[in-house]
């Protein structure tokens, strides 16, 4: 069974460990296609600092007024039960879920198929970032991103996705965050990017556990990942 048949939600969250996650975005996919889309504003659950608005142009007066991500448990729980989390160098979306919720409620362990019994863990995630260093990493000149990695509004830019991901914005997205460090945007392009692989000689036929093993570059965690550990 190819990964493209699975459903995969791809995730993206504006905030810091300091604000708590500001706005968050998920897109749904399968077989290429997006199935559905959900996100949102969040209260603060600590200081928003000036350097971070200047970046994603969230301040905390504006957010005030809305629910904290807190309340999001059961969404996001049931997301991680129907398919594996994925994200643009998923580390920080990990971190932030982590520090909100340490565990989901028992979830499917995807890596080992349905024979498997249930685990308590937001991942292992599905991480663009981590397969495109592997898979496409420096291709068409794109400049590296901080840590060795590649942007996304870089890579987006490489593959010729830009107006595709500009397209699907305007259907999905608040007129104000249709912008690179807006979540739903963001998470628009990292799924974007994820269904770009599947147009690779031999990528799309590889499996779920193949996706999901090939997320890390450490070698260590993927051979954990092959013996059915967690990561």
């Amino acid at each position: 069974m190819s990964w493209t048949d699975h459903l995969i939600h791809f995730v993206d969250f504006e905030g810091s460990t300091v604000s708590g996650i500001l706005e968050y975005g998920v897109v749904s996919l399968r077989g290429g296609n997006i199935v559905s889309t959900a996100g949102r504003f969040c209260r603060p659950a600590g200081r928003v600092r000036a350097e971070e608005t200047a970046v994603h142009g969230l301040a905390a007066d504006a957010l005030a007024d809305c629910a904290p991500f807190a309340d999001e448990f059961d969404v996001f729980s049931r997301l991680r039960e129907t398919g594996p989390l994925a994200a643009h160098f998923a580390n920080a979306e990990n971190t932030l879920l982590k520090a909100t919720w340490p565990y989901p409620r028992a979830v499917p362990d995807f890596t080992r198929g349905t024979d498997a019994g249930p685990m308590l863990d937001w991942g292992p995630w599905i991480d663009t970032g981590r397969l495109y260093q592997q898979t496409r990493g420096g291709s068409g000149g794109v400049a590296r991103a901080g840590g060795g990695g590649l942007g996304l509004a870089e890579l987006v830019a490489a593959e010729g996705l830009q107006a595709r991901l500009d397209e699907l914005a305007a259907n999905f997205c608040p007129g104000e965050r249709r912008h690179y460090h807006a979540a739903l945007y963001d998470a628009l392009a990292g799924a974007l990017l994820l269904t770009r692989l599947a147009e690779l000689p031999g990528l799309g036929e590889k499996s779920l556990r193949w996706l999901i093993e090939h997320s890390t570059l450490d070698a260590d965690k993927r051979e954990g990942l092959r013996q059915g550990e967690l990561f």
